[in-house]
């Protein structure tokens, strides 16, 4: 079984932002932190499940059962109901339910912020990233 926690980080709506990524499994526990475009918060939150979603391919482990953990509702209720509403999201939902038909045991599940520190803490690293990369192009 593998756990994921994930989160995103956003400077400005839509800004700079950035993504973390916690993955623990047997013998498995990395962190990751890495710099986003310029999206709202709930588009980097999509596109960090999208990111953990390859990775895990990647990685051959997306045949074991993946828990995810997010503290974005939006996210959760979207791929838990597997539909939105809103048209700024439905771009990402399709090319997620695309990368689930590859998952036989994924469950993704909404926790308060203060249960998700380790990936907030990645996800801000991640937006200083993006930050530092933004002042460059300045």
């Amino acid at each position: 079984m593998i756990k994921s926690y994930i989160d995103a980080s956003t400077k400005g709506n839509p800004g700079p932002s950035g993504g973390g990524i916690v993955l623990l499994g047997d013998d498995l526990y990395e962190q990751e932190s890495f710099a986003l475009t310029q999206l709202t918060n709930h588009q980097a939150e999509f596109v960090v499940f999208s990111r953990l979603l390859d990775e895990l391919y990647k990685r051959q482990l997306h045949t074991q059962i993946v828990l995810v953990y997010t503290d974005s509702k939006i996210l959760a209720q979207t791929i838990q109901k597997n539909y939105t509403k809103n048209p700024d999201f439905k771009k990402y939902l399709l090319e997620i339910q695309e990368k689930l038909t590859k998952f036989p045991s994924l469950l993704i599940e909404w926790i308060p912020e203060a249960k998700n520190k380790g990936a907030d803490h990645l996800a801000r690293q991640g937006l200083q990233k993006a930050l530092k990369l933004e002042n460059r192009r300045k």
